[in-house]
């Protein structure tokens, strides 16, 4: 439940107005996800209530990018909310503040002793690669679709951006280009088939645990009810700097963290620390 609740929340992210408009292959992001959920609905239902039950309370993400707006100013709105200073994160409960007995604040770098950078992030195009499973079982590549203009200079429909973004962009003919090819129908019907049924399980029993709503979903079938099951799409990891450096650090981070127990790095070289942002 807690992965399917992360899925759901990166979507929720993902689908927010302003970030959609405010970078030409942002939505890549959101077909990515809907891929993902469309393959585990179609061919993985079984054991993936989970998930489903995730999507059914999320419903109103999916509702809203269906009814994602086009009109310019409804777009100009959303980017304007961007540029405003964004509000910090709460920290309730944290102890920012505060400190342990015996530590002492961070000292400042001397000038020289320390310079941070990180590694650009690759464009979304070369992070995954596109592939189709044959009729043999066999994998082919699909090469990317080459990038096309209508005559007033916007992209086509159903074209990819893979260009630098400038608000000209940003215009209702772009959004309507990649919208319609959002890939909804099939979590659209199994929001329209299921929800009526939750919905009166919930009233009928009067339940306020999930657990019989799993149960529920566990023992149900969507078996033609869906759309016709689309052919699989596998997107094969492609090795880049950037995701490289985060599995670096994060793996370092774990081996680090689970052996201070004993203590295999006292009298070491290797040491665990933090770079505060002044």
């Amino acid at each position: 439940m807690v992965t399917a609740n992360k899925l759901l929340h990166l979507l929720e992210a993902f689908s927010t107005t302003w970030f959609l408009f405010s970078a030409a292959q942002n939505h890549h992001l959101v077909f990515f996800l809907l891929e993902v959920f469309n393959n585990i609905i179609q061919y993985q239902f079984d054991g993936n209530s989970n998930l489903v039950y995730a999507i059914i309370r999320k419903r109103s993400v999916f509702h809203q990018l269906a009814n994602l707006p086009t009109d310019p100013p409804t777009i100009h709105k959303a980017l304007q909310r961007r540029r405003r200073t964004p509000e910090p994160l709460s920290r309730t409960g944290s102890q920012e503040g505060t400190s342990m007995e015996g530590s002492r604040p961070a000292a400042p770098a001397e000038p020289g002793t320390l310079k941070t950078s990180l590694v650009a992030t690759p464009g979304i195009d070369k992070l995954t690669e596109k592939s189709q499973v044959s009729e043999d079982g066999t994998l082919r590549s699909l090469e990317p679709e080459p990038q096309q203009s209508s005559e007033d200079g916007s992209p086509a429909k159903g074209a990819w951006l893979a260009l630098p973004f400038s608000p000209g962009l940003c215009s209702g003919g772009w959004v309507l280009s990649w919208k319609s090819k959002l890939p909804l129908q099939t979590i659209m019907r199994l929001l329209q088939v299921l929800v009526p049924q939750v919905e009166k399980i919930c009233i009928d029993k009067g339940l306020t645990d999930e657990s019989e709503i799993l149960r529920f979903l566990q023992h149900g079938t969507l078996v033609g009810l869906l759309p016709v099951p689309h052919p699989i799409l596998i997107r094969k990891y492609q090795a880049n700097s950037g995701t490289a450096m985060w599995f670096r650090t994060y793996m370092w981070g774990v081996i680090y963290l689970r052996n201070v127990d004993p203590p295999v790095w006292y009298d070491t070289d290797v040491k665990l620390f933090e770079i505060q942002r002044v």
